[in-house]
């Protein structure tokens, strides 16, 4: 299988992590969506919408969006539980990462890690770090009482939030007032297979 995608992008090293973990390699294609590489009439092909990460079968089929790679590649392992409520509870951390915590912590992130000190959007970093603390909060709640988000153990659901947490410091938010994601992060990278961003 290819995946296209940006090395830079938390969103990409989900995937390219959750492969690693299972053991199931990908060819590995960069795409600079910073040089619009996302919108040659090639890309576009494969996704539309002009995203990365975009994984391709050795069938030709195309996959594109993080988590939904995240359960195509997970399908019939331990990181996605078939039974139905446990795997209700790994998608509604999916949901929760890409509604409550992506669009704050990873924006956080570039905005902090990409931008020239003086671009405009510096001055939304208060708001997107205080709306990140609140998405941390709901982390810190579930992990002070697990090792790790869903119940039934190690998931995807760790994977898809692990990809932005660990590199919030980046974006200023601190996560010493959050001991139980701390400690959290350091289990995710002992799992074996584990790759760094």
């Amino acid at each position: 299988m290819k995946l296209h995608g940006m090395r830079a992008s938390g969103n990409c090293y989900k995937a390219l992590l959750a492969s690693s973990l299972l053991g199931r390699p990908l060819h590995w294609i960069e795409v600079d969506s910073s040089r619009g590489e996302t919108r040659t009439p090639a890309f576009l092909a494969l996704n539309p919408n002009g995203k990365v990460p975009v994984l391709e079968l050795d069938d030709g089929r195309v996959l594109a969006e993080s988590n939904a790679i995240l359960c195509y590649l997970a399908e019939g392992s331990a990181l996605l539980p078939s039974e139905a409520f446990a795997r209700a509870k790994v998608l509604q951390w999916l949901f929760f990462e890409q509604y409550s915590h992506e669009p704050y912590v990873a924006v956080a992130r570039f905005i902090a890690k990409f931008l020239p000190a003086d671009h405009p959007r510096r001055a939304d970093l208060p708001s997107l770090r205080e709306k990140s603390k609140q998405a941390l909060a709901v982390m810190e709640t579930e992990l002070s009482k697990q090792e790790f988000l869903a119940s039934t153990g190690f998931s995807i659901a760790d994977i898809a939030l692990f990809a932005y947490t660990h590199d919030a410091p980046v974006a200023g938010i601190d996560l010493h007032d959050f001991p139980s994601v701390t400690a959290w992060l350091e289990r995710v990278r002992a799992q074996p297979g584990f790759i760094a961003q």
